[in-house]
């Protein structure tokens, strides 16, 4: 497309009062008038002309600069890419009619290959909008992604440039969340209190006068914020690895050079350890109703009283599945029967349900590494055998309305069975025992338990939770096991054959 720089003046006949153009004699002088230049620009949709104009140039090299940059601009447009040459020329216009000056090359053109607009200063918010657009993760990362930038992100950082954004920014940001902690637990204890006083002082109906003062105390309750969530130690890690991983993003469009989210020191949101029932935790919870720790461990045989409790319960084949081989709960409902070979003894969770708010959908599993397969024991191969035994009278009494859905784990019908109802009828049959408390998620640490009394290592114990890297399972269990070896130490060292009576096992010394 052509382009040109020419040069006049505004010089006037002073008889007729025309501008005199090319015709003014003191063009002649190098330092006389202005220069201008003019750039062809792709024709409109109906074929009319259409350029770019700039006049005022004090000299030949500065408009030249700006007509070459006119072009490297255009030349960004991708040619496989209409579109991309559209933008450009819209960019233009609009930076012509403003009278504005023109983008940088470079920038623009990273924000073309980004998609995101070409005009002004990116700011976080802008990036972090079109980073998110842009991944395809599963529903419930994407959920906590979303969160994560519309609670955290962008209303503390979302107005500052992309390219302005360091660690002191992150520092605040992330102080800034502590110390709204401590305004919710205020709040939250507030409404506590406030509760409190508009329950009655006595059982039955109370009086006119008690009546009158309750309603005051719930007309204040009305006006209370509501009980919120405080952000814990792993909320705000998991926050900052989003915002991490969107400045990665940035840096590998060339967006940005340098990522502050990964030099923030945030304190560990390291995982719970979990915790083995032993006979004193329980005798202390029966005691107290103090539970030792957020992750807690039935032995062997707590597991095996809670399935003799839930042994004639439906879904009694996937509480021992998950409590053995240790799949997980989406896991566990969303089993096909085509990846369960009983006859070989092996499974491979393929494919999970999960949850989307209450909607379940399927999803392929957490990671490449959860869909491994591992060996089912023959306890498991006849439990299932069982169910399916039942699964196929309830196949037979729902006649024309069974849903084929393929799933061990099925409703009646043959429908999706929901997560939630899995997690509802462990709590009831819980609730049928005298066991200490665990959640339907603990059941994969009792599978870990079994798994290392069996002898297995903790290399066993990754394969068979299809654990993503043997730290994981290394870092979680370190605090469960050593309790599981103590009474093979203890037999261990019965083996010890002595001569004589060791220190320890001689009759003390008698009394003075």
């Amino acid at each position: 497309m052509k382009g040109s720089t020419h040069r006049r003046c505004y010089c006037r006949d002073p008889h007729t009062g025309k501008p005199l153009g090319k015709k003014c004699p003191k063009l002649a002088g190098r330092k006389h008038g202005s220069y201008s230049i003019r750039q062809e620009l792709p024709p409109r949709e109906d074929g009319t002309r259409r350029s770019f104009s700039r006049a005022g140039y004090e000299s030949l090299k500065a408009a030249q600069a700006d007509l070459d940059h006119v072009r490297a601009l255009l030349a960004l447009a991708d040619t496989d890419d209409p579109d991309s040459l559209q933008r450009l020329v819209t960019l233009l216009e609009e930076v012509g009619d403003e009278k504005a000056p023109l983008p940088e090359v470079e920038e623009t053109r990273r924000r073309l290959r980004a998609g995101l607009g070409l005009r002004g200063k990116l700011t976080v918010g802008e990036w972090l909008d079109a980073w998110f657009v842009s991944k395809k993760r599963r529903r419930t990362t994407l959920n906590g992604y979303a969160s994560h930038i519309r609670v955290h992100l962008k209303p503390r950082i979302g107005h500052i440039r992309l390219d302005r954004l360091n660690v002191g920014h992150l520092v605040e940001t992330f102080d800034g969340i502590a110390d709204d902690n401590e305004v919710i637990a205020a709040e939250n204890q507030a409404r506590r209190e406030q509760i409190a006083r508009c329950k009655p002082s006595r059982p039955g109906r109370p009086v006119a006068a008690e009546r009158a003062l309750l309603a005051a105390e719930r007309a204040k309750l009305a006006e209370m914020k509501p009980f919120r969530k405080i952000t814990g130690p792993a909320t705000r890690q998991a926050v900052r690895r989003t915002l991490r991983a969107a400045l990665n993003s940035a840096i590998a469009q060339q967006l940005i050079t340098f990522n502050p989210a990964a030099h923030v020191e945030l304190e560990s949101g390291k995982r719970p350890k979990p915790l083995l029932w032993t006979d004193e935790r329980v005798r202390r919870w029966r005691e107290t109703g103090e539970v030792p720790g957020p992750v807690m461990v039935w032995t062997p045989q707590q597991f095996g009283a809670f399935l003799d409790a839930a042994e004639e319960d439906r879904l009694y084949a996937l509480f021992h599945l998950m409590g053995t081989r240790g799949l997980r709960r989406g896991e566990a409902v969303g089993q096909d029967w085509h990846e369960t070979d009983l006859d070989a003894g092996l499974i491979t969770p393929a494919k999970e349900i999960v949850v989307d708010g209450w909607d379940p959908y399927e999803s392929e599993p957490k990671t490449d590494g959860s869909a491994g397969t591992i060996a089912l024991d023959s306890v498991n191969v006849a439990v299932l055998r069982a169910h399916r035994k039942r699964q196929a009278r309830e196949r037979k009494k729902a006649g024309a309305a069974w849903q084929e859905t393929g799933k061990i784990f099925t409703k009646e019908d043959g429908s999706w069975l929901h997560p939630e109802t899995v997690s509802e009828t462990f709590r009831r049959l819980l609730t049928t025992t005298d066991l200490p408390p665990i959640t339907l998620r603990d059941l994969r640490h009792v599978a870990a338990t079994l798994t290392h009394g069996a002898g297995g290592d903790i290399h066993t114990i990754k394969e068979t939770l299809r654990h993503s890297t043997i730290t994981l399972t290394s870092d979680t269990y370190t605090s469960l096991l050593p309790e599981v070896d103590r009474e093979i130490a203890e037999k261990a060292a019965a083996l010890i054959q002595r001569s004589r009576p060791t220190s320890s096992q001689s009759d003390p010394p008698p009394t003075q």
